[in-house]
């Protein structure tokens, strides 16, 4: 791999930590268009080259929200009841997702990306952000279960939080995780923090921590259908490049920290007006907008 390449996946790797730490996502929004760059322009494939770029930021965002979820955890910011149960439910589905990933066309699968971005930005960018109470736990993860006030939740929120609404809500966004390459947060924060009642850092420290179980399912399923793939480059273990993800970790693993340190420190709007912007932008992007609006002006 030319020095060029190497320096533009390091630094991607720092602003993608940061986003997962401070936003509570994989970081895969901002890691796969880079990836997709990199590969193509070292003659990979169209369509190889976005089902590596899903599986190896998946592989990356796994360790990095391991790091993340440390520091959420330490402050107080993750419901481990929900985040476990978001996690076993979302592992299965992002398996599955990655199976249909590894057969599906390439175009449908940036179309597909650009779409779950931008409309997890839409609702967290315009739906009302739930109190956050602020008020440590006191009653244990029963009472999270049974809707309770534990972890500083709030009362807000459209759902039940139950064992079996938490599982069916980690199934599909798992499934999208897997089929688009993402860790799963870009979905999970709005829906905690809108539908669950959650407030905005718990979404975030949550999300971040069911992160780890979801990314694992889409890691394994990327590198089972890979296997037997020809033509795959170099240091690659299925759709999983071990040499990207190599240098995109090496960069967002620390960054994480920071990430989380930002997340504690700014107010909930500016949360979200940063994680609503990079999300809008990034998902018009892949989807090519941007260039049809290019060649409109010439």
């Amino acid at each position: 791999m030319e020095p060029i390449f190497a320096l533009v996946l390091v630094v991607t790797g720092v602003a993608a930590g940061f986003a997962s730490g401070m936003l509570g996502v994989g970081g895969g929004f901002i890691m796969v268009p880079v990836q997709i760059w990199v590969l193509t322009s070292l003659g990979v494939e169209p369509t190889m080259a976005i089902r590596i770029s899903f599986g190896t930021a998946l592989a990356v965002a796994l360790p990095t929200a391991v790091n993340g979820a440390f520091g959420h955890h330490r402050r107080g910011a993750v419901v481990p009841r929900a985040a476990l149960l978001l996690g076993v439910a979302g592992f299965a589905g992002a398996f599955f997702g990655g199976a249909v990933a590894a057969v599906a066309p390439g175009e449908v699968l940036r179309v597909a990306f650009g779409l779950v971005v931008i409309a997890a930005a839409v609702r967290m960018a315009t739906a009302p952000d739930p109190k956050f109470a602020g008020r440590r736990h006191i009653s244990g993860d029963d009472e999270v279960a049974r809707g309770g006030g534990g972890y500083g939740l709030g009362g807000g929120g459209a759902l039940s939080r139950s064992d079996g609404v938490y599982l069916l809500l980690g199934l599909p966004i798992g499934f999208i995780s897997g089929l688009v390459g993402i860790g799963g947060g870009l979905m999970m924060v709005p829906v905690l923090s809108m539908a669950m009642g959650f407030g905005i850092h718990r979404a975030v420290g949550t999300s971040t921590t069911a992160i780890i179980l979801t990314s694992s399912g889409g890691v394994l399923s990327y590198v089972y259908h890979g296997l037997a793939v020809p033509g795959l480059p170099p240091f690659s273990l299925g759709y999983v490049n071990l040499l990207q993800a190599a240098l995109l970790a090496g960069a967002s693993i620390p960054m994480a920290w920071a990430g989380v340190r930002a997340a504690h420190r700014l107010p909930a709007d500016r949360l979200r007006g940063v994680f609503s912007l990079v999300m809008v932008y990034i998902g018009l992007e892949m989807m090519g907008a941007f260039e049809i609006l290019r060649h409109l002006m010439r």
